[in-house]
């Protein structure tokens, strides 16, 4: 299956607190991961919030890199996002690993603008501009 672009969606578990607080430190291996990744950084911005937790992005030619953390859990939810071949999330993923001292990870793959769908001899029709769109349910939700 040919892609666009690849999306690793990660989970870190059992992260050390004091490295998911610091907004200086996640900032560094972040833009470490997209440096390994090979990727090419435009920019990033990181944000420390009060208690704590730090959110944070670092935008690179090939699409970005995101994070948010939750140190009084251990936790941190990453997006690996990358398009081409020439850069590699699993890089990115392998030194996040790493610098969070993560104990436990969780991760899904996606593959992002599949070719095939893009290319078909005879693409759907449109969605009519009058057409009802059901909103989805949630799940646990007490509606139908």
């Amino acid at each position: 299956m040919h892609s666009l672009g690849r999306q690793i969606v990660a989970e870190f578990y059992h992260c050390e607190e004091a490295c998911l607080a610091d907004s200086d430190y996640i900032a560094a291996v972040m833009q470490g991961a997209a440096e390994v990744a090979g990727a090419t950084i435009v920019t990033q911005t990181f944000h420390e919030f009060s208690p704590h937790g730090v959110s944070g992005v670092v935008v690179i030619a090939e699409s970005h890199l995101s994070i948010h953390t939750w140190p009084e859990h251990g936790y941190a939810a990453v997006d690996l996002f990358t398009c081409g071949e020439a850069v590699s999330p699993e890089l990115a993923f392998e030194h996040l690993k790493i610098c969070l001292k993560a104990g436990q990870v969780s991760t899904m793959e996606l593959r992002r603008g599949q070719l095939e769908m893009m290319t078909a001899d005879a693409p759907p029709e449109p969605m009519a501009a009058d057409a009802t769109v059901t909103p989805l349910r949630r799940i646990g939700s007490a509606q139908a």
